[in-house]
């Protein structure tokens, strides 16, 4: 599997996407935002960060860096495109993504781990999981409120697009950390093959650190490409 970790201005964790990546088997070109080409990937990553500092919007201006018009022929082509966090917000802001990421509803940062529930085993990214599994895996964001219009949130549910909600290990407890609509925490584009979401799998791999139930992504993505 080879892949490419996209670098901007305000990235933060491309050296752990970088380390998780390389602890399955595919350690990753380190691509600047600058360049306008892309090496030969099967998985382009964008990391968590703060890309130039979040002025104007969360992603609003990475989104237009010139790697990103590679990142969404890549995606077209069908290469696998997965967005982490800060990665997550410049996927929706470049239009890969539908709805967008506000303000956390308390406004304030928030970082710690959190409760997410699989919604679906029925992608490239998720395969190594079962639907309705719960893992733990850390956040840290201060904009990670999804929110979608009713038609589009209508048609993630019914495409089977949600791929894990924020959810509670308590019975009729509430996991959401943000206020994100419908408890979504991540979510596919139509055809698959792009994946962002808010929580960071990639710190969650290594028991030093707490959890290994970000593994499960990284499994999937080799399986998925082996396949």
């Amino acid at each position: 599997m080879k892949s490419a970790v996209i670098v901007f201005p305000g990235s933060n964790r491309e050296r752990d996407a970088a380390a998780a990546l390389a602890a399955f088997g595919a350690p990753p070109a380190l691509v600047w935002h600058r360049d306008h080409e892309l090496p030969r990937s099967d998985l382009i990553l964008i990391p968590g960060g703060f890309s130039y500092g979040d002025y104007l919007r969360t992603g609003a201006i990475a989104a237009h860096s010139p790697i990103m018009a590679s990142v969404k022929h890549a995606a077209d082509r069908g290469v696998l495109v997965l967005g982490i966090c800060n990665g997550f917000q410049i996927l929706t802001e470049s239009g890969l993504l539908p709805g967008v990421l506000l303000r956390n509803a308390s406004l304030k940062f928030v970082c710690r781990d959190v409760h997410l529930k699989v919604e679906t085993s029925s992608s490239p990214f998720t395969r190594a999981y079962n639907a309705g599994q719960v893992l733990t895996v850390p956040i840290a964001h201060g904009d990670g409120n999804y929110f979608a219009d009713e038609a589009t949130l209508k048609r993630l549910q019914d495409e089977d697009r949600i791929a894990f909600r924020y959810c509670s290990p308590h019975e009729g407890g509430s996991g959401n950390p943000n206020g994100s609509i419908a408890d979504i925490a991540g979510i596919l584009n139509e055809r698959r093959n792009v994946l962002g979401l808010m929580p960071h799998p990639e710190n969650a791999v290594d028991p030093m650190l707490g959890s290994t139930d970000g593994r499960g992504l990284f499994q999937s993505l080799v399986e998925a490409l082996a396949a």
